[in-house]
């Protein structure tokens, strides 16, 4: 059997994993079980699945996209299909299919499919439950 240690980066002190062979019951959640409404949005709530990260899954047409809104923590985006035009703070990005990009946690952002066909990303929060402030509150 081989131990993993690793570092902390508040404490320095080491963590110690021993891997095992025997898995959790671990079921399948199904992309419909996420769907939110009749849209093409799902959402992941990790902690709902022992998870530490959760995550929506949009699918939007042009013009498309969640409006002004910030986390307590970093949120990374992965483009799927299409191009977003993301905003972070004072700053204008674009993310083509296959580019990832992350916003620090407390920075106010959003994103907008400005292309011509779909836009589809995986919205990742580094977190097991989903906390926003949207701007227009």
């Amino acid at each position: 059997m081989t131990t993993t240690t690793a570092p902390t980066a508040s404490t320095g002190a080491e963590i110690t994993l021993s891997p095992t062979l025997s898995a959790p019951d671990v079921e399948v959640v199904t992309g419909e079980s996420l769907r939110l409404g009749a849209g093409r949005t799902r959402r992941f709530v990790g902690i709902e699945h022992g998870s530490g990260i959760s995550y929506f899954s949009v699918d939007y047409e042009t013009g498309e996209g969640p409006g002004l809104h910030w986390h307590p923590y970093p949120e990374t985006w992965v483009v799927i299909e299409g191009v977003a035009t993301i905003t972070m703070g004072d700053r204008t990005i674009t993310a083509r299919e296959g580019d990832t990009a992350t916003v620090p946690a407390g920075v106010w952002h959003g994103f907008r499919n400005l292309g011509e066909g779909r836009l589809k990303v995986l919205c990742i929060h580094a977190s097991p439950v989903i906390v926003q402030t949207w701007a227009d509150e």
